[in-house]
């Protein structure tokens, strides 16, 4: 939006609510309204690719994606499998061995959820540790209802406090988003646990309440609003390839960034806890 209204854009918000019904509903709507361009700030669902692709050929389109492999659309990438590498990486340099990765439902129209789970339990299974990480995911149903503001939260403690119940033993949590790895925080320590003395916790986005004082939360940073800024610097340069007199001996471009993710050490990790309760 700050690019877009920087050059004299307006924007529309298509929010899809991850409902694959809402998704078919806009894109019928797009046609109609003949936008100048159009930002995807999710994967298509797999049913429209080919939609989306056919209307890329027509108006300036970007993804902002998680290395979907659609190769004829600019895309701002992300390798989610890295992503969950370097979590996995950074509770292992502080010697945690037992841990649990937490995360909303590893549905098909939600596949990149699942490469960051993957990557995460890569790692581990690469030091010798096949077998402990304990993946706890959210119900499907969950998918299906619209999102509230504190979803991720919820979920995020919800799925804490049963891991807490059924006694399974880690000594980190990972969670899939820094939502998730606040609702964590709550949870352990509703539940008399420090953190990160007894258990570290670890989230991904680095959104801007990761880095409040009292949450300091460590995390990994993806660069949401550089990736929103380079999607609309896309969308300009087609549009004013389209709009050039010289339109039609310009060159066809297609756009793809990627962004190496990084860690953001903060206060809700530390080493692991020994037998004896000691660090």
């Amino acid at each position: 939006e700050a690019v877009a209204n920087e050059r004299g854009y307006g924007v529309f918000i298509c929010n899809t609510q991850r409902d694959a019904r809402l998704e078919e509903k806009y894109l019928r709507m797009i046609r109609a309204m003949a936008p100048q361009g159009i930002i995807y700030a999710c994967n298509p669902h797999p049913d429209y690719i080919s939609q989306v692709e056919e209307m890329a050929r027509s108006i300036p389109l970007v993804i902002i994606s998680n290395k979907e492999k659609i190769s004829t659309v600019d895309a701002i990438n992300q390798d989610n499998t890295e992503v969950g590498r370097l979590m996995a990486r950074h509770l292992l340099d502080l010697g945690h061995r037992d841990v649990a990765f937490i995360t909303p439902p590893l549905t098909r129209r939600q596949w990149q959820r699942s490469k960051r789970v993957d990557g995460f339990v890569r790692e581990f299974e690469k030091a010798g540790l096949s077998g402990h990480v304990i993946i706890r995911a959210a119900d499907e149903s969950v998918d299906r209802r619209n999102p509230k503001t504190d979803s991720e939260y919820s979920m995020g403690y919800a799925l804490t406090r049963s891991l807490l119940e059924d006694g399974s033993r880690f000594t980190a949590i990972a969670g899939q988003n820094d939502m998730m790895a606040i609702g964590a925080v709550d949870a352990l320590q509703d539940a008399r646990l420090r953190v990160p003395k007894d258990v570290s916790v670890i989230g991904c986005d680095n959104i801007f309440y990761s880095g409040i004082r009292r949450v300091s939360l460590t995390t990994i940073d993806h660069f949401v609003d550089l990736k929103g800024r380079d999607a609309c610097d896309i969308i300009m340069k087609k549009i004013l390839s389209q709009n050039s007199q010289y339109s039609e001996i310009q060159p066809i471009s297609t756009y793809h960034v990627e962004y190496e993710p990084r860690l953001i050490v903060r206060g809700t990790t530390s080493y692991a806890k020994t037998k004896k309760g000691k660090n």
